[in-house]
């Protein structure tokens, strides 16, 4: 049923009749009265007496004034705990939270909430790359000294270890790199640091200093070590220029030379090579020509049995021909006789050039000289043998 349908009974369900209403009037409830209760809360809250009849004590004004100023600061007070308890965490940073001053979490990218007045966040940055640089003047293993400028990259790898273990991180990186440097240097030659081993120097500087950068628990980790510079100090640098032109002559010279011994090398190879080759043609025509000559004798050993004088004889005329041949000179013994025939082809033939060249006449060749010598000589023959069968006869 209704509570608006016919009936007294149901009267007294009208939400407005004089159940609960003030004074016994039908009628909604008066929103001033509501306001008023709402600000004597609050002035409760904040110190404030209540009078008997529900009201805050003191004038009217008086109270209305405090009662209103409570809501507000209630109010703000709640709006303002309420945005200092949400934060947000970029994608690039890592958040660490402090509960009464102590680690509590690291908090991961996106909004987060923390208890107000009670918990505190850090943040920190881990993927940007931070850089340093450094100039140190030390001294070499070959107590040299040299200026060095080096840069430094590097990342927050925990920044747990590097808002709350280390004060000043970088002023721990700076002194870590200075002692680093010092070391690898100290214990490298300055030709080495200056020159080729720049690359070997800064790897070696790179792994000490993360060493000592994690024995301190920064929470830094070192991405990269260029060595921008490595020169001598000003006050030596002519020096070392000197030095530096020294070794590039030294460098020039050593190139001319190869240059010299790779045109003189394979000439002298080819020489040497053609020098065996013609030693080993020789040695084969040596020991043909042995093989030959014994061959040859082997053969006229053979004859020589057969017939000894006619070989002993023929053997003889051989010779003599091929000694007399080369001779300008001959001394022909004639047999029994006593006498020495001597023909001097020699001055025949230089008799001959003249007489030649005077009267522009022909000249004799050697074919027909020595044509002229075997005629002498089968005449002196002819001669001993006349000789010899007169003295046979007798």
């Amino acid at each position: 049923m209704a509570w608006n349908e016919p009936g007294d009974d149901d009267k007294k369900k009208d939400p407005w009749s004089n159940n609960g209403n003030r004074n016994g009037n039908q009628g909604p409830p008066d929103l001033d009265e509501a306001l008023d209760k709402l600000k004597e809360s609050f002035a409760g809250l904040f110190g404030g007496k209540k009078n008997s009849g529900g009201g805050s004590t003191g004038g009217a004004s008086t109270g209305g004034s405090n009662g209103l100023f409570g809501a507000v600061a209630a109010i703000a007070l709640v709006v303002v705990l309420g945005f200092n308890s949400v934060y947000t965490v970029n994608e690039q940073e890592r958040g660490i939270i402090l509960r009464f001053g102590e680690y509590h979490a690291t908090v991961t990218p996106g909004l987060q909430f923390k208890i107000p007045l009670i918990d505190k966040v850090l943040i920190a940055n881990v993927t940007r790359v931070r850089d340093s640089r450094h100039t140190e003047t030390m001294l070499t293993e070959d107590e040299n000294i040299i200026d060095v400028s080096l840069t430094i990259q590097y990342i927050v790898a925990d920044p747990r270890s590097y808002l709350l273990r280390v004060k000043n991180p970088e002023q721990v990186l700076a002194n870590a790199v200075e002692s680093a440097l010092r070391h690898v240097v100290g214990t490298s030659i300055m030709d080495a640091v200056i020159t080729e081993g720049r690359t070997a120097v800064a790897v070696e500087v790179r792994a000490k200093l993360q060493q000592s950068l994690d024995n301190y628990q920064t929470g830094l980790q070192v991405s990269n070590v260029n060595i921008e510079e490595a020169k001598p100090p000003r006050e030596v640098q002519a020096a070392f220029d000197d030095v530096i032109k020294a070794k590039e002559d030294k460098t020039r010279y050593i190139n001319q030379s190869e240059t010299y011994a790779n045109g003189i090398l394979p000439i002298a190879r080819g020489q040497a090579q053609r020098q065996i080759e013609e030693a080993i043609g020789y040695q084969k025509q040596v020991v043909a020509k042995a093989k030959g000559e014994a061959d040859r004798f082997e053969k006229l050993l053979a004859a020589y049995k057969t017939a000894p004088e006619v070989t002993r004889e023929r053997l003889y005329i051989d010779s003599m021909q091929s000694v007399l041949s080369n001779s300008s000179k001959i001394m022909m013994d004639v047999e029994g006789s006593g006498n020495m025939i001597y023909l001097p082809l020699d001055k025949l033939m230089s008799e001959r050039t003249s007489a030649a060249a005077g009267s522009g006449g022909s000249v004799l060749t050697d074919e027909q000289i020595r044509d002229i010598s075997n005629r002498v000589e089968s005449q002196i023959r002819s001669r001993q043998t006349s000789t010899r069968t007169r003295r046979e006869l007798r």
